[in-house]
């Protein structure tokens, strides 16, 4: 066989390696899209900067507010064609009876749907009025038209946007919930010492919530956001700690002996989490005021960082050691059927979608002497145990956590240099940092 037909042949398995990887990658971010909500039919939206109604000096700080709040909410959603501003028309409407429909739904702009609205300030208070209108559809095009008013500030016109976001999120993204006004849950070490703060979903309004002025852990939000469960060392040793947001302040709880770590709520308000109370780490779950503790697992592990079936309350994932490297498993919530997911290298921190199909977790899959490995962020289908990379030699990742729409996934990561949140959707893409101050770790997304 001469060289030229060697190297031909050579070329073509490559050619036909790459083919099979293409389509291999391919087939894998189409069933995360389809399983995430991701998969839904993208509308190329164009929204519109809002107007003024009146003249009142205030209008145009709370206008420029509500303006980039909205187009970022629309942006991060994941489900949108967004349309540039630059292709908008130069005569942008304020209301219905402004709307040029060929101007819109024509190239450049080019849009199926179109937000518009106007907002105006008076006594003292702001009101605006959104509309949102299929454009290609001139003899009946509103799809949705709301009217808000609240205080003239800027806090309340973003959640004002935020609102105006999630009507349009849901009503074009099949039905889900948006997650504008969502919270996210996290530790921050930017006072000196390990506290649990919290902020918007997009990183806005960050804010101490304990001052124990020790070391806190592992903040978990319960399912109606009324309290926050956490880990914070005390005089006793390692304990869960409750924070009530009916109350703004720390509230009793009972004390288990040993350490306890990592809590996590079920959907109908039990906590899981890790104890030692009997020597090694293993998994107890208790009802929400800290009665009923039962034991789930019984192995010298250690077996930690619990997270529930976010849709059924039905099963179990966690961490444990038992085999050797950490390895992330599942149980029925009793403590049966115990099945290894993982099969190698160094897995941990797994958090479960809601709708429980899938897992999310940390794992440096080479782990060991010389190993090349990193930390990196997957997902995997619970059925099938079928799994994606979706982090890519990015430094650093851990303590993923779903949005409460299954689109989004929120993260800890080194990949600047330091440890902070960063969100990205469900799919790997649209990655954004959203701390910058100090070491932020351990992000927790509230349940909706």
């Amino acid at each position: 066989m001469s060289n030229s037909v060697r190297t031909i042949r050579y070329l073509s398995l490559i050619a036909a390696a790459l083919l099979l990887a293409l389509a291999a990658a391919s087939s894998a971010q189409d069933w995360i899209r389809t399983g995430t909500g991701l998969g839904v039919e993208r509308v190329r939206l164009a929204a519109a900067d809002f107007k003024t109604s009146n003249a009142d000096p205030k209008n145009g700080e709370l206008l420029k507010t509500f303006n980039d709040v909205l187009w970022n909410d629309l942006d991060n959603a994941g489900i949108f064609d967004l349309v540039s501003k630059s292709f908008y028309p130069l005569q942008e409407p304020s209301q219905p009876s402004d709307v040029n429909f060929t101007a819109w739904n024509s190239p450049p702009p080019n849009a199926s749907m179109l937000a518009f609205g106007n907002l105006g300030v008076a006594s003292g208070k702001v009101t605006v009025q959104g509309w949102l209108y299929d454009v290609k559809n001139q003899s009946s095009p509103q799809v949705l038209g709301k009217q808000y008013t609240d205080n003239a500030t800027n806090d309340a016109v973003r959640v004002i946007a935020h609102r105006f976001a999630d009507e349009i999120i849901f009503r074009l993204g099949g039905g889900i919930a948006g997650i504008a006004e969502s919270k996210i849950y996290f530790v921050s070490e930017r006072t000196g010492h390990k506290e649990i703060w919290m902020m918007d979903y997009d990183g806005a309004n960050q804010q101490q919530l304990t001052h124990t002025g020790g070391i806190s852990l592992s903040p978990r939000i319960s399912p109606d956001s009324s309290r926050l469960a956490f880990s914070s060392v005390t005089k006793n040793g390692w304990e869960i700690m409750m924070y009530s947001f009916d109350l703004n302040r720390l509230v009793s709880f009972p004390r288990f002996g040993g350490m306890n770590l990592s809590p996590s709520w079920s959907p109908d308000g039990k906590i899981a989490f890790s104890s030692s109370r009997s020597g090694y780490p293993n998994i107890f779950v208790i009802d929400g005021s800290g009665g009923n503790s039962h034991r789930l697992t019984n192995d010298q592990g250690p077996d930690v960082s619990p997270t529930w079936n976010r849709k059924t309350g039905a099963q179990i994932a966690f961490v444990s050691g038992r085999t050797g490297l950490p390895q992330i498993y599942t149980m029925e919530a009793d403590g049966t059927n115990v099945q290894r997911l993982t099969d190698q290298g160094y897995a941990v921190s797994p958090n479960w979608s809601p709708n429980g199909q899938f897992l999310t977790f940390s794992w440096m899959r080479k782990y060991g002497p010389g190993e090349p490995g990193s930390n990196d962020l997957y997902l995997m289908d619970i059925a099938s145990k079928q799994w994606v990379q979706l982090t890519h030699d990015s430094g650093r990742n851990d303590f993923p956590c779903w949005s409460p729409d299954g689109r989004h996934i929120i993260f800890q990561s080194h990949r600047s240099g330091s440890d902070q949140i960063w969100t990205m959707l469900a799919d790997g893409t649209n990655v954004k940092q959203l701390t910058f101050k100090g070491s932020n770790t351990q992000p927790n997304w509230s349940w909706k």
